[in-house]
């Protein structure tokens, strides 16, 4: 499976030469495939880096329609891969062909969004101040402004979303919309599906002409080529989704460089829900089964996981519990995706479960014959325990979540005070008692990145509106999404251009407007006719 450096593919870099290799894991059965993946080495890594310094001279320039038309080939490169696809990503990661054929589907309607988002324009946010050469005492200058490209960025590939959040996910897709090479960082939990998805993205490059070096791909089952390609210094931005550990190593690398580079990592959170006593009352046994589908849906494998389950001693508790234990009980252990998080998952929950007055509430009961299963499981622990014990405020990836059921609402409120920053934030109420609570409500939107009501966490909608971030340390940076048309914005630069003349401005911000695009000018906002 070995392919060579150079411009027939783009600078997709798969190592013929390095001594390091692994192979596919099959996590359901404990056993490994037969195609072998060998790590790049450090001296491949440079020349891709200067593949990709040189690539963005060129991809930068090439217009957006030519940008468009490139995303919207690797969707159709994808789709054309079929079942085989699908069946490689079940193999590699455990996850059922029907989440696959969903996540395959949101991949490509996120390359979709960003193809018609080029089109449209309007995410270079131009903006034109005309000159008054007349003014007194000083003329004005023309002064126009518009996002541009940084350069080459480096993508770290998860293990929980081989599509979404991989080769072609929701780093690599708005970076090369932008107009900058990518490099990617394949996650070795599945190998063969990043080895798919890059011939695809390559095949899409040569179809349309895009410059060599536009887009790579190395492999690696250690940190050697992540930390070389972090630290080099044609490497301009870095996307990351995993571990705080992970995340946090990567950014201290970025800052430890000469030119201290951006690192948009997103590193888990726990994604508290907080029930206030009305809606329990009045919907508990629903509310318990609701929970449940939430907490187990993927393996718990998701990073907006419910991991925190906040109520108050009142009316409708029992009856929630009830539902809430019954429901989890029922649900079939489900395979994780690799043996070294199942067995992380294990270690975790056993920990949690043996802290003080913290005791199980229920766990599947429902065992598969298949390696490295997780059974869903619920414990439960008083708001004043919770509060002391640093330890249960810490993420359990997976199907784990732990009710913390306080004495009152004031208690309900300390507890939730000591959280940090967290990608989601739940309320689950009736409309009328949300008043009632402001101090609760504050809390919960000061830490999350998302604020939901009367739903689920789990299920990120990929769309303009959509922030897929949080304060930290849920992400290394709060002002960004990873998801939707402003994830872009993680890529892209503002620059002025000041008494440049029509003919040498970008297409932008000429006079004509030939891209017909939204601009602001001279503080009115316009948009002309594209001809």
């Amino acid at each position: 499976m070995a392919t060579i450096l150079g411009k027939n593919f783009i600078g997709y870099a798969l190592s013929a030469e390095s001594e390091r290799q692994f192979k596919a894991y099959v996590p359901a059965t404990d056993s490994y495939l037969p195609e072998t993946f060998q790590c790049a080495t450090v001296e491949e890594v440079n020349k891709t880096m200067e593949l990709a310094e040189k690539a963005f001279d060129n991809y930068s320039q090439v217009p957006p329609a030519e940008r468009a038309a490139f995303l919207i080939a690797i969707t159709e490169e994808i789709l054309g891969l079929g079942d085989q696809l699908l069946e490689r990503a079940s193999q590699e990661t455990g996850l059922p062909i029907t989440r696959l054929q969903g996540e395959r589907a949101r991949t490509v309607n996120q390359l979709t969004q960003f193809a018609e988002l080029l089109r449209e324009g309007s995410w270079v946010e131009a903006s034109i101040d005309t000159a008054l050469p007349d003014r007194s005492p000083v003329p004005k200058p023309d002064i126009r402004k518009m996002l541009v490209p940084i350069g080459p960025v480096i993508v770290f590939g998860s293990s929980n979303f081989p599509f979404a959040y991989s080769v072609a996910g929701v780093d690599p897709g708005p970076a090369l919309a932008a107009g900058n090479p990518v490099i990617v960082k394949a996650h070795p939990a599945h190998p063969g599906v990043s080895d798919l998805t890059a011939q695809a993205i390559v095949r899409a490059a040569q179809r349309t002409g895009m410059p060599d070096g536009t887009f790579s791909m190395l492999y690696d089952d250690g940190f050697e080529v992540g930390t070389a390609l972090v630290k080099h210094p044609a490497s301009k931005a870095v996307g990351f989704t995993g571990s705080y550990r992970g995340g946090m190593a990567l950014y201290r690398l970025a800052q430890e460089r000469e030119e201290p580079i951006p690192v948009f990592a997103e590193m888990g959170s726990v994604n508290p829900i907080v029930v206030l006593p009305e809606y329990l009352k009045n919907n508990a046994v629903q509310l318990g089964k609701t929970l449940a589908s939430s907490v187990s849906l993927g393996a718990g494998q998701f990073c907006t996981n419910p991991g925190l389950v906040f109520t108050a001693k009142t009316e409708g508790l029992e009856a929630f519990q009830d539902s809430y234990k019954n429901e989890i009980l029922r649900t079939p252990s489900a395979t994780m995706l690799t043996a070294g998080i199942c067995k992380t998952y294990s270690k975790l929950r056993g920990e949690a479960l043996e802290q003080p007055e913290v005791s199980a509430l229920a766990i599947s009961e429902i065992h598969s014959e298949a390696q490295n299963q997780a059974e869903a499981s619920i414990a439960l622990v008083s708001g004043k325990n919770f509060i002391a014990n640093p330890k249960l405020h810490e993420e359990v990836f997976g199907p784990f979540s732990l009710l913390i059921v306080c004495d009152n609402t004031d208690e309900l409120y300390d507890a939730v005070a000591h959280l940090k920053g967290q990608l989601t934030a739940t309320l689950i109420a009736e409309e009328a008692e949300v008043a009632q609570y402001p101090k609760i409500v504050r809390q919960l939107a000061k830490i999350s990145g998302r604020f939901i009501m009367n739903g689920v966490p789990t299920g990120v909608e990929v769309c303009p509106s959509i922030h897929h971030g949080g304060p930290f340390p849920a992400t290394a940076d709060s002002k960004f999404t990873s998801v939707g048309r402003h994830s872009i914005l993680r890529f892209v630069r503002p620059q002025s251009f000041q008494n440049w003349p029509d003919s040498l401005l970008p297409d932008e911000l000429k006079n004509s407007n030939p891209l017909g695009i939204f601009r602001l000018v001279d503080n009115v906002q316009t948009r002309e006719a594209i001809h």
